[in-house]
């Protein structure tokens, strides 16, 4: 089977980064230093998660050339004021790799884990495999103890070929505009698509898996939508006006991350709309993995103007003002509203 032991790769390495990053963020919801301007538990686990992603793909795989387009590099970490940070992340990733048991090796020294981060300069491109990843998606969200992602994907001659979401904080039953988390709901998703083969949703502790479908919503006024949590990462006004457009009764579901892409693939919400402001450009591991969970779940992802997006450009997208997310059904009405309000906004 194309991709089996790169999916098996993918998943594993996904999940013990996820055990890592639960780790630190308990400790930082202990400590009350959210509410600080310290960021440091974030540089942790954003850093100690992508030493583990790289250290298990190559050990999984052992490719002869193994490429990673990532978002942390080791610059700063090999300064004199973060060398103490440097330590903590080490003893994280040992911690880990140790707890799971798979891979009998002495620990890991800094110098190792600052390699294994640096695995993460690669450019990415239309020709041969390059591995994605966005060790934290959802920053904030990590902060505030809400959602975030672990995203992993494959790109194979430049088109995405799998994908993993790992969000620890999502509950395994459906998200809804009134969802108020219970105490006793089970937290943790694994999302995992394959081209051609579906998307699959498991436990985070590898419990068995479900196929899973986008909503097969047909009518707009049923649909209900995601956007970012953060004002700063979508323009909440525009996504509004399209809904009034297309008359979605719900209120927008905001959460932060690619968790949006797991929950959309589910059929938790129809649509999912991402218009960033003028200036940004969008990288290409904010959207890799949740693209083909969400494609392998039936769903369609494109740009504003109707295009697919295109991972094969390096280290960005190169997109028409936003990404759009929904169902085959919904997705001409929602063109046409999307185009309509751009266009009154530009008036």
């Amino acid at each position: 089977m194309p991709y089996e032991n790169e999916l098996a790769a993918a998943k594993k390495a996904a999940s013990l980064a996820a055990r890592l990053c639960q780790k630190v963020q308990r400790e930082l919801l202990r400590s009350d230093v959210q509410s600080k301007s310290d960021k440091s538990p974030v540089t942790v686990a954003d850093y100690g998660s992508q030493a583990l992603v790289s250290f298990v793909l190559e050990r999984e795989l052992h490719p002869e050339a193994f490429s990673l387009v990532a978002e942390e590099d080791s610059g700063d970490l090999l300064k004199e004021e973060s060398l103490e940070t440097l330590h903590r992340i080490t003893k994280h990733v040992n911690e880990t790799l140790i707890s799971d048991g798979s891979y009998g090796v002495s620990p890991l020294s800094a110098e190792d884990v600052a390699v294994a981060i640096d695995k993460g300069k690669s450019e990415g491109g239309p020709h041969g495999r390059h591995w994605v990843l966005d060790p934290i998606d959802g920053t904030k969200g990590f902060l505030r103890g809400d959602q975030y992602a672990i995203a992993l994907a494959l790109l194979d001659e430049g088109k995405v070929v799998l994908g993993v979401l790992a969000c620890p904080n999502l509950p395994l039953t459906p998200l809804g505009s009134n969802h108020e988390q219970t105490s006793d709901e089970i937290m943790g998703c694994l999302f995992s698509a394959k081209i051609g083969h579906g998307t699959e949703l498991q436990p985070l502790d590898g419990s068995s898996s479900v196929k899973v479908r986008v909503s097969a919503t047909e009518n707009p006024e049923e649909a209900s939508f995601f956007e970012s949590f953060e004002a700063a990462h979508s323009l909440h006004d525009l996504s509004s006006s399209i809904a009034k457009k297309l008359g979605v009764k719900a209120p927008p579901v905001r959460i932060d991350s690619q968790a949006k892409y797991g929950a959309l693939s589910r059929g938790d919400g129809a649509i999912y709309l991402r218009f960033p402001h003028k200036g940004y450009r969008e990288k290409i591991w904010d959207h890799a993995a949740g693209c083909i969970v969400v494609t392998e779940a039936g769903g369609v992802v494109t740009d504003a103007a109707g295009k697919a997006l295109d991972f094969s450009k390096g280290r960005f997208l190169d997109l028409d003002t936003g990404i759009i997310v929904t169902n085959q059904k919904l997705m001409p009405s929602l063109l046409k509203a999307v185009r309509e309000s751009i266009e009154e906004k530009a008036d």
